[in-house]
């Protein structure tokens, strides 16, 4: 497993920092009184509470920006992990199947979590503001999922925007401007190398999106490598190189990490039984499934849904 760390943060103002955490902080609690999701009437954004740690649970992200405002997560995407606390966020870029548990968190200290969802739209409209401006950006990375270091400018636009899920007669017209703002911050930061080449609709990017999204859709069906280059308008190697980069895996280890998503989620929420999972997110064998679920989750499925039931995923 390979831990992504992140360079020591620029030195904010300490006091204004913690002070805006607490607000943020008291407003999840208000939301949150016990361990749940909360769904925000702002479109895109989500609240957790958990009041203990959780076992691994897959979770594919999409394009957002994650924070936690008290406690400690980790996120596993193939060999990468990504561990975060309140000094941290996790910015998504692209659709990724992942691992996510929550690593600390007790009923006095719960892990207190926010998730924003991206519109990409957006992010390529503050984009090409950016660059008709002339602003210089920097970028350390082209990988699909990166770690930043939460600023106190970035926190202040959460708090703000928390506010704003309870003036329905403010939010339609103030909350696109504060995402405006948040976006920005996202792209002029050090971590968001691979969102502002979406931002500039890179056709690199935009082809190994494709291909990604021809993947989420025809999971079920045998791939040939082939096919995705010619999807993607690159000769096999390239793709591998390019696709490797943004998603830490290759293009049949996506497909096979988006079909065991699946198949967990089907275990799960539908109470399907191992073998009609199997065959219903592709694979031919039952047992090369049970093998590769286990590798993945670290159970076979009926005890690893057992061991599941009860407990919300993040």
């Amino acid at each position: 497993m390979n831990e992504v760390r992140l360079e020591p943060a620029r030195s904010d103002d300490d006091s204004e920092s913690a002070s805006l955490r607490a607000r943020l902080r008291s407003r999840l609690l208000a939301y949150l009184p016990e361990t749940g999701d909360h769904v925000s009437a702002l479109p895109g954004l989500t609240l957790y509470r958990r009041d203990r740690p959780t076992e691994p649970a897959s979770m594919l992200y999409e394009p957002s920006i994650a924070f936690v405002v008290q406690g400690r997560k980790r996120v596993v995407l193939g060999p990468a992990d990504y561990e975060y606390d309140a000094a941290s966020f996790v910015l998504t870029a692209v659709d990724l199947p992942t691992i996510s548990h929550v690593l600390e968190a007790d009923p006095s200290q719960p892990c207190l979590s926010v998730m924003l969802k991206l519109d990409l739209a957006m992010v390529q409209a503050v984009g090409g503001e950016i660059d008709l401006q002339g602003i210089p950006t920097s970028s350390t990375s082209d990988s699909g999922m990166t770690l930043g270091n939460m600023t106190t400018e970035l926190l202040d636009a959460f708090v703000r925007l928390s506010v704003l899920a309870d003036k329905p007669h403010e939010m339609s017209v103030m909350a696109p401007l504060v995402m405006r703002e948040i976006i920005f911050r996202l792209l002029m930061g050090p971590s968001g190398g691979h969102l502002r080449r979406i931002a500039r609709q890179d056709p690199r990017c935009d082809r190994i999106a494709a291909t990604i999204t021809w993947i989420r859709e025809h999971y079920a069906e045998a791939i040939r490598i082939e096919a995705l280059a010619e999807i993607a308008a690159m000769g096999v190697s390239t793709l591998h190189h390019h696709f490797s980069a943004i998603t830490h895996m290759s293009p049949l280890q996506y497909q096979k990490h988006i079909r065991l998503h699946e198949a967990r989620r089907l275990l799960l929420t539908e109470q399907v039984d191992a073998t009609s999972a199997a065959y219903r997110v592709g694979y031919e064998s039952v047992t090369q499934f049970s093998r590769e679920y286990r590798r993945l989750f670290g159970n076979p499925p009926i005890r690893d849904i057992s061991l599941l039931r009860g407990i919300s995923k993040e």
